[in-house]
């Protein structure tokens, strides 16, 4: 008997039936990753969001929706108030003076030849320092009676002062920790950037007419390290604004809610006064701040990056 005639199949079905495949196996291949990002980002996202609009307190056994209440508490809280004011002026403060001061030490270890590995090591090991120990560190070295700053200060006629200890000086205090802590990891970042821009380009600006150090700094490196700068503003800007560490260790806050901030305000709603509704508010906003500060970092600084 003749053999049976295969109908052929028409070219579009196949491609769709091929592109049907191909997307349920890409779907199949993200699968983990899509889950894993709803299960650790998005559903912890959208459930801090729910707990804002409610009354719970941790331990009870109900909660009750109160809509926008939180965050009309929020307009009225002198200490939350005090939180906002002294997160922003920290960021102010201590992002601009560890990028200048990160750039300019990574310009002076990477124009020399010696020590180069030695130097980035120094610089970066506050990145790494424990907690306890930099805490303890810093209590010393700032202590009113017997810390070697208040001494120094004393051999040049300078009363002490209480760093720590004072609502006029606690702010600068945590400050320029914080320039401290950030500097080593802003100094790698942007050696990372020198290190690759071509050599080439150096001379090459050189036989054109840039004489000068500060000629090819500003027709060479500053703009072939726009992507390495729009990244560490970025990073530097969210650990500035989520420093929590040091004010729980050094001064929970104190004196007088001098140095509250927004991160402190948040871990004391939550876990000593247990209002969990409260906090997650204080979160919400903290988020909010975060995104829109990158968004006109990225905003302002991507139009100016060059990328070659």
């Amino acid at each position: 008997m003749p053999e049976a005639l295969a109908l052929p199949v028409p070219r579009r079905a196949a491609g769709t039936a091929r592109g049907l495949g191909e997307g349920a196996a890409g779907w199949l291949l993200a699968a983990p990753a899509t889950i894993a990002l709803f299960l650790l980002l998005l559903g912890p996202s959208a459930a801090l969001l729910g707990l804002s609009f409610t009354d719970w307190e941790l331990g009870a056994p109900e909660l009750a929706w109160i809509g926008l209440e939180n965050y009309a508490e929020l307009t009225t809280d002198p200490v939350f108030r005090i939180a906002l004011s002294n997160t922003l002026l920290y960021v102010g403060v201590v992002m601009p003076a560890s990028i200048g001061l990160g750039l300019g030490i990574a310009l002076l270890i990477e124009g020399g030849t010696r020590l180069r590995a030695t130097f980035r090591a120094i610089y970066f090991l506050p990145v790494v320092s424990l907690l306890v120990a930099m805490a303890t560190a810093w209590q010393y070295l700032l202590h009113p009676t017997i810390g070697p700053v208040n001494k120094l200060l004393g051999m040049i006629g300078i009363a002490p002062i209480n760093w720590l200890g004072s609502s006029d000086w606690v702010m600068l205090s945590l400050c320029l920790i914080g320039v401290w802590e950030n500097l080593g990891f802003v100094v790698v970042l942007f050696m990372a950037g020198l290190t690759a821009i071509p050599r080439e380009l150096y001379a090459a600006a050189e036989l054109d007419g840039a004489r000068s150090a500060l000629d090819r700094f500003r027709l060479v490196t500053w703009p072939l390290l726009g992507p390495t700068t729009l990244f560490v503003v970025t990073i530097t800007a969210i650990r500035c604004l989520r420093v929590f560490d040091t004010v729980q260790a050094l001064t929970r806050g104190g004196p007088n809610n001098a140095s509250e901030v927004l991160l402190h305000t948040m871990y004391q709603e939550g876990f000593t006064y247990f209002r969990i509704g409260y906090s997650a508010a204080i979160t919400v906003v903290f988020l909010g701040i975060v995104l829109v500060l990158m968004l006109v970092q990225t905003r302002i600084l991507d139009r100016r990056v060059h990328y070659g």
